[in-house]
């Protein structure tokens, strides 16, 4: 009974009422699953990297709630997050985190020995991200570290094996997040100064939207690139097409640094990401 009633907060913690987190993790880790099993995934691995992508992503957030809930209570956007303001203890919020991590850990015990150990520094990177915004100039470059290793993950539990396709789509989700997360810190810039907290709008400060263009532009080209390298053809392209659009479209969000129009752009790359996979899953799909 107790944890029914616990259950909306504990949900509301995990952010599984605010999917963009998971969307934009499970994206690029849908790019990997794709083109390391040439277009025809497993239904287990799949599976298993679908839910892993949720549990993770959920234990990240509770993990950040945690870390940040001496800042949270001064940030008018985060101040009635359930740890900062009393609805949920920390002992409560460290329970979730673990509980979560070790759901994550049990669903990818199935997988080859590879897979399980890169798990052990995506379980690091996840978990030690929050922490990165005290003293990293541009955190948002680490969180797309954190976000993008299910990308090697997702070609060792199928290939049982890195190859260098993996190092570059990794690259590539990282200047993407960089992006898009450039995007959300635009919107907090006023609080984290008052508040010390590093970001990569204050990093970039005047130039924060040449940065987070300059950003979609590297993502994009590094995936043409991989393009190359896998010989891919029209369908994978006119999807990095669509992507590049997209970009443009956040361009026109961000140039005045509006606030909400920020947010929006930060919520819209879901559709970058889908974009993306649609070119990678057509290609293939044309293929076969």
């Amino acid at each position: 009974m107790f944890l029914l009633e616990r259950l909306p907060l504990y949900i509301k913690l995990a952010r599984l009422d605010r999917p963009i987190g998971i969307l934009l993790l499970l994206w690029p880790t849908l790019w990997a699953v794709w083109i390391a099993s040439n277009g025809h995934p497993p239904l287990l691995i799949l599976f298993i990297f679908a839910g892993g992508t949720v549990l993770m992503r959920s234990a990240g957030c509770v993990i950040n709630d945690y870390a940040d809930r001496d800042i949270d209570k001064h940030v008018k956007r985060t101040q009635h997050r359930p740890v900062t303001s009393g609805q949920v203890s920390t002992r409560e919020a460290l329970w979730l985190a673990a509980t979560l991590a070790i759901l994550a850990l049990l669903l990818i015990l199935p997988l080859n020995t590879l897979t399980l150990l890169l798990s052990v520094p995506a379980v690091i990177l996840a978990g030690s991200y929050p922490y990165t915004k005290r003293f990293l100039a541009i955190p948002q470059a680490y969180l797309g570290i954190a976000f993008g290793f299910g990308i090697p993950m997702a070609f060792a539990a199928i290939q049982n094996n890195v190859p260098t396709i993996a190092w570059w789509l990794l690259l590539a989700n990282i200047f993407w997040c960089i992006a898009y997360d450039t995007e959300y810190a635009m919107v907090d810039r006023d609080d984290d100064i008052y508040l010390g907290i590093h970001s990569s709008a204050l990093f970039f400060g005047k130039y924060d939207v040449l940065a987070v263009m300059g950003c979609y532009t590297l993502a994009i080209g590094i995936l043409v690139y991989v393009g190359l390298l896998l010989h891919l053809g029209s369908a994978y392209y006119l999807g990095l097409a669509a992507a590049g659009g997209i970009a443009l479209y956040h361009y026109t969000l961000i140039r005045d640094r509006q606030r909400d129009n920020c947010f929006k752009a930060f919520l819209h790359n879901n559709w970058f990401g889908a974009a993306v996979f649609a070119g990678i899953a057509l290609d293939y799909l044309a293929l076969y």
